[in-house]
């Protein structure tokens, strides 16, 4: 049996490899040791299998041996998939490994399992749906009722078998299909949110287990607003992209003789009212029993007479695709901590985690017809209350009209709320407090595979990076979201770039992310916008009303993020994709003043939510924002001009280079001393110019590192950053050499400080670093989310750094080993499943003898290189650059003596007298 063996095969970015929108999707593996006989495999070349079926139903099967070491994203090897085709796809191997002995000898896995690609509708002309609403009409200043949609049909009469029955679907607004009573896959608030004037994503769900064995049958479809025509944004807008709720539905059944029967969606079919009175994003759901149309999708001699008619609507102009991104679903269940009474009498449900999602309830059956419940949605208890203030404009609340017609347990269905805490008004029973089993959440959010986990030897930093995990689950639902619960819930793109390094760990973000930025660069590249995106993506807000011009870190999302999705998941497809965009906005967005740096008449977001900041003035921080504008200029610059040069792009690569120099030396000559001083004398600014390399000399890097240290120190190892620093801090201290330093700052818990908010009971990241006052009582600003995962950012740090694994080369086909101990860590563990397989990193500090013992596992075809606290180089010696060991895969140990530089760092027993200073 070969030591290595292919565990999975998959196509593109996408969930699976059902209804790919890809002619040509590439095709990836990954691979597993087998045996313990696996060292120092890597692929030499590889054979793929193509099985196809032609149109007269014989399969035909194609070889193609391929001499490369690549096995991500290797390009389509036969000829294009036609839209609707299903191939399957078989791959085989061949390495080779160097025994004991180092012997080299050749070593084929297995021909891995077939796995099915089936391709989507891939040319509109495919749809011959139409675009279908009801006749029913709302008023478009109010929240839009969800409405029912149905049909019965006949299949024909036919002796052959179903061989496949796809239903392909859409909608303006977000919808649930059923066929014959049976709801139609699990996918929740589809079909999510995109720049739904550009693009416009449908579903593909296999019905052929519905539709049997019956040949008569009926269809049916509810649709309510999402976000489509709900209310968006801050300024209570509605309808921003139209004002019709509708659906595209087309139902494709293939015989096993190859007759294909369809049902389009026109205006034959019927529409009525949903039992579901309102339903809205920011203001819940509302649903009476008594208007329950009872089997209206389940049985199709059901009377729709006194339904009303369907219209049919211009075909949506958009591009009509199936998307790589993954849906949203209910991805686990939390039953309540806690259910009790507050001190005003109010009945309160504790579920013990700020989540995203919603409920299901068992109903009560005790209560009388007409009977309401409500359940009103918080994330904290202020004073012992139900914290609703934070929420602004939002009211999550839901309600529930009990009848002799309700349902057993009951859910919203077009509605998500961010809370911990629920209110329960009106439960009938038990003083109006529901049982433990009556009521339970569902979490949501887009169900991108887990790739990425951490843990330690102190549970605070545990606790940490899981709030950091639950605020990332939260906020990445269909779009990467500030926040999720109150008027709001936008992609807002600062958040996602300053967030995305952490993000690519914790899941495969390749699809999600890479869907959003196509609406970043769909939207930017609208000639109105003069090559400046949205600072919200979907954008919602007006323009030119709103935002106040072009900014830094928000819009540099065009160029950074795609570039840390690359070094990700390796793929030069997605700056090939976003090079318009990229360029558009350093080319046009970006306004420059004479001196070649940004036009200081600018107003800047900065060093947004900096803790020195006024609670309403969350711009108002230390650090000069131009200076913060400038030092990313030059990361842009710097990074297009890599990105031009990656696509061949030689000319634009050497401009970029250029321009790059210019503005660097421009930053130097605006903001720095020849020492090493900055003129803008804070935390962040030290991070941003250490960790982006703006000093051209060693002397002047150890200037900085020394004076971010004193800032450090002075600061009384309290964070002084907001959403620009925060990620770079801990990276510009350990990369200097201050590693002490970056873990006394991580275990710190006096606000403001990563721990303060766990002190206080977090369960996820806050917006601010006091969004919850040491008394209770929740910060006064305007905007105090507690469900914001932009300040976590240090877990990439942690990543990095205590667990001790990173990139290499990007997507991760060599790696680095290095971890780094510090503090009163003892011990860490970290696991990446990489595009190659699981990489592992596990050390511990031995108590008795103080050994550093690690432990690696490295996948198949890739390569590590591992630097021990023995290998360590100090900044500032005469040779900076360590040397590790390189090794290829497998697992392996490694020893070495460890003696830790003084901890606590150097200035701590000072901090008494800091305190007596301040």
């Amino acid at each position: 049996m070969s030591p290595v063996r292919i565990t999975s095969v998959s196509f593109e970015h996408h969930p699976s490899g059902f209804g790919v929108g890809h002619a040509r999707p590439r095709i990836s593996w990954r691979f597993s040791p087998s045996s313990a006989d696996s060292k120092g495999w890597m692929q030499e070349s590889y054979e793929i299998q193509v099985g196809r079926q032609s149109h007269n139903s014989v399969e035909t099967v194609n070889s193609y041996d391929v001499q490369s070491s690549d096995s991500v994203l290797v390009s389509w090897p036969s000829h294009e998939l036609q839209s609707r085709e299903v191939a399957w796809i078989k791959v085989k191997a061949h390495g080779k490994k160097f025994d004991a002995a180092g012997k080299e000898t050749t070593e084929s896995t297995e021909w891995s399992d077939a796995a099915t690609v089936e391709a989507a509708l891939l040319d509109k002309q495919d749809w011959v749906a139409k675009l279908t609403a009801s006749t029913l009409l709302s008023d478009n200043n109010k929240p839009i009722r969800p409405v029912l949609f149905r049909k019965s049909f006949s299949l024909p009469e036919n002796s052959a078998k179903i061989s496949k029955a796809r239903l392909y679907i859409t909608a303006h607004g977000v919808y649930t299909a059923y066929i014959n009573g049976h709801r139609i896959g699990t996918e929740e608030m589809a079909p999510g949110w995109t720049s739904y004037g550009h693009r416009h994503a449908y579903q593909i769900f296999d019905v052929a287990a519905a539709l049997e064995p019956m040949n008569f049958h009926v269809i049916g479809v509810e649709v309510a607003e999402g976000w489509f025509a709900g209310r968006l944004g801050m300024d209570n807008k509605r309808c921003f992209y139209g004002s019709r709720l509708a659906f595209l539905a087309q139902l494709e059944v293939v015989y096993e003789t190859g007759q294909v029967y369809t049902l389009a969606s026109d205006n034959t079919w019927r529409s009525h009212y949903s039992a579901v009175t309102r339903s809205e994003i920011y203001d819940g759901e509302d649903y009476d029993s008594r208007e329950e149309q009872k089997d209206w999708n389940r049985d199709p001699t059901f009377d729709d007479a006194s339904w009303t008619s369907t219209e049919e609507l211009a075909f949506p102009s958009a591009s009509l695709l199936a998307s790589d991104s993954p849906p949203v679903r209910v991805m686990e269940e939390i039953a309540p901590g806690n259910i009790f009474k507050s001190k005003s009498g109010q009945a309160l449900v504790d579920f013990g985690q700020n989540l995203v999602g919603k409920l299901q309830v068992r109903l009560p059956v005790s209560a009388p017809s007409g009977h309401k419940l409500s359940f009103k949605h918080a994330e904290v208890l202020e004073h012992g209350e139900l914290g609703t203030r934070p929420l602004r404009g939002a009211s999550p609340v839901d309600g529930v009209v009990l009848s002799e017609h309700q349902p057993s347990t009951w859910s919203p269905k077009f509605t998500f709320h961010g809370f911990r805490y629920v209110q329960v008004d009106g439960w009938p029973a038990n003083e109006g407090l529901p049982n433990r089993d009556e009521i339970t959440a569902l979490v949501m959010h887009s169900d991108m595979n887990r790739t990425g986990w951490f843990s330690c030897s102190e549970p605070l930093i545990d606790k940490l990076h899981q709030n950091a995990l639950w605020s990332m689950k939260g906020n990445f639902l269909s779009v990467p979201t500030d926040c999720p619960q109150r008027d709001e819930r936008l992609g807002w793109t600062g958040d996602i770039q300053v967030f995305s390094p952490s993000a690519n760990f914790l899941f495969d973000t390749s699809g999600f992310i890479g869907s959003w930025l196509c609406d970043v660069a769909a939207e930017q590249l609208e000639e109105r916008r003069h090559g400046v995106p949205g600072l919200v993506v979907p954008d919602v807000f007006d323009i030119p009303a709103w935002p106040p011009g072009p900014q830094s870190v928000w819009h540099d999302v065009t160029v950074l993020t795609p570039w840390d999705s690359y070094n990700s998941s390796g793929d030069v497809e997605v700056l090939r994709r976003q090079y318009d965009s990229m360029k558009a906005w350093v080319v046009k967005g970006i306004p420059r003043g004479p001196n070649s740096l940004w036009d200081q008449n600018v107003w800047q977001f900065g060093d947004w939510l900096d803790p020195s900041a006024p609670p309403d003035e969350p711009g108002k921080g230390l650090t000069d924002s131009l200076f913060v504008a400038d030092a990313y200029l030059v990361r842009v610059l710097e990074t297009i001009s890599k990105v031009s040069s990656l696509l061949g792009e030689e000319e634009d690569a050497s401009h970029y280079a250029e321009e790059a120099a210019k503005v660097r030396k421009a930053f130097q000559d605006e903001y720095t001393t020849p020492a090493g001083l900055l003129v803008s004398d804070t935390q962040t600014a030290y991070s941003l110019a250490i960790a982006f390399g703006l000093f051209n000399r060693k002397d002047q890097i150890i200037k900085a590192a020394k004076r971010l240290s004193h800032l450090v120190h002075a600061a009384q190892y309290r964070i002084a950053t907001g959403f620009v620093g925060t990620p770079l801090i801990t990276h510009a201290l350990s990369d200097t050499g201050n590693y002490q330093l970056a873990y006394r700052m991580l275990l710190e818990q006096d606000c403001p400080s990563w721990l303060y908010p766990i002190t206080m009971g977090a369960t996820t990241i806050w917006e601010r670093w006091d969004s919850m006052m040491p008394d209770g009582s929740i910060n006064p600003g305007s905007m105090t989310s507690f469900n914001h995962y932009a300040l976590g950012s240090v877990v990439n740090w942690m990543h990095k750094n205590v667990g001790g694994i990173s990139p290499l080369e990007p997507g991760w086909r060599k790696i680095k080993i290095r971890p780094v101990p510090g503090g009163t860590i003892t011990s860490a563990k970290v696991e990446y499943e990489s595009p190659y397989g699981r990489i592992i990193s596990s050390w511990k500090i031995n108590e008795a003898d103080g050994a550093f013992n690690l432990s690696v596992a490295v996948p198949p075809n890739s390569k590590a290189i591992v630097i021990l606290p023995s290998d360590w180089k100090t900044l500032g010696q005469e040779q900076d650059e360590e040397v590790g060991t390189e090794i290829g895969s497998g697992t392996y140990e490694f020893s070495c003596g460890y003696k830790p530089s003084q901890w606590p760092p150097e200035a701590e027993l000072e901090r008494s007298v800091f305190r007596l200073e301040l």
